[in-house]
């Protein structure tokens, strides 16, 4: 990581990646895991996550977008990477290139990837069907499903490397859907395993699944939340030991007094009960940190006490009261992490905001460098 002209950094602990990694491998094995590493690692850093899940013993890794993929391999990543959405016509020659596996869901884009396989001089390049069972954002109807795989079984430059699925509501707790889609996903393999056209693999579960539904583990579990130490709901939290990789910390900028009875901050919404030191920190939600969060009652960790964010996040700075500490220019401040005793995690940020901790830790914006530490040696 460059010297700091700002003091704010990210710090990604990839021993908690690669314990995450494990605890999640004893829950589902014999299945192996299939470590998601798509939006950049849920904004961990996508090579350096890479290599740490692959050394817990991760088989494979998901991406979202051909470039994903892309710079895992420029970066000499040689593990298994599935794209998880089939890619533009245009792009598959990059896939093969890049010995990337594709998904496909449309006759289209199985004929320009057998096509781009073809102009390479390749033959049973893996390829994986994507099977929509409910969640109705991509993936082929089940029907489709048998022609599909009937049309990559006759390919010669192409093999049936696996069919999948993804489970909508696979972190509510006994709702029925996840039983109708585990249903028609298995239906329709056991129709293709009928008609000859097995693929090497199955696969279903993403964390959610594969820690609150057994039968859905299949042959690989697609885990991205849990990898970065997160449950996926609240009521999956006990399921398994996670420790999340991500600490947001930043230094003391500016502190000034104000007196009883001033507002501060866009709005004027933090109204002073008493004379008190005010803490400028030099991060915003320009870096990720939502703007709302004082107003939901947010707070920050100045020596091991937590304390409130007072007022409107702005884009680059946020106002923290800090009573009567005679807190310094340079002192550390966390946002995200531990301090002492007290621990403010993506979760606490979620749940205060109304959203999930997938968007608080993708949110980490790329102003905020990133710095590695618990690195395989």
């Amino acid at each position: 990581m460059k010297p700091l002209m700002r003091p704010v950094w990210a710090e990604i602990d990839l021993e908690c990646v690669r314990e995450n990694v494990a605890a999640l491998q004893q829950i589902v094995g014999p299945s192996g895991i299939l470590s998601v590493v798509k939006a950049d690692a849920y904004g961990h850093g996508a090579v350096p996550v890479a290599r740490a899940a692959i050394e817990a013993g991760a088989v494979g890794l998901g991406v979202a977008l051909v470039e994903e993929g892309i710079t895992l391999r420029e970066a000499g990543v040689t593990a298994a990477i599935l794209v998880l959405s089939e890619a533009a016509s245009d792009a598959f020659d990059a896939v093969v290139e890049y010995g990337l596996t594709p998904t496909v869901y449309s006759a289209e884009a199985l004929g320009a990837l057998a096509n781009a396989v073809r102009r390479h001089g390749r033959a049973g390049y893996p390829v994986q069907l994507k099977i929509d069972t409910g969640m109705r954002r991509v993936g082929c109807d089940p029907d489709t499903a048998i022609v599909l795989a009937r049309e990559i079984i006759a390919t010669p430059e192409l093999s049936f490397d696996a069919a999948f699925t993804h489970f909508a509501v696979a972190d509510e707790l006994d709702h029925p859907f996840n039983a109708v889609q585990l249903d028609r996903f298995l239906s329709t393999a056991g129709s293709m395993r009928e008609a000859g056209l097995s693929p090497r693999v199955l696969h279903a579960a993403n964390t959610a699944a594969a820690l609150a539904l057994p039968d859905a583990r299949l042959d690989v579990v697609r885990c991205g939340i849990g990898v970065y130490g997160y449950a996926p709901a609240a009521w999956m939290a006990g399921l398994v030991a996670l420790r999340p990789a991500m600490s947001v910390v930043a230094a003391v900028s500016f502190v000034k007094r104000v007196g009883s009875g001033e507002a501060l901050s866009y709005g004027l919404r933090y109204e002073t009960t008493r004379a008190t030191n005010i803490a400028t920190i030099p991060i915003g939600y320009a870096d990720g940190v939502p703007r709302k969060l004082g107003e939901t009652g947010g707070c920050v960790l100045v020596r091991g006490q937590r304390l409130p964010i007072a007022g409107t996040v702005t884009m680059d700075q946020i106002l923290v009261d800090v009573g009567d500490l005679a807190v310094a220019v340079g002192e550390p401040v966390v946002l995200l992490g531990s301090q002492g005793h007290e621990t403010i995690d993506a979760q606490e940020w979620a749940d205060r905001l109304g959203t999930i901790a997938y968007e608080i830790v993708c949110g980490i914006g790329p102003r905020v460098p990133r710095k590695y530490v618990g690195a395989a040696q």
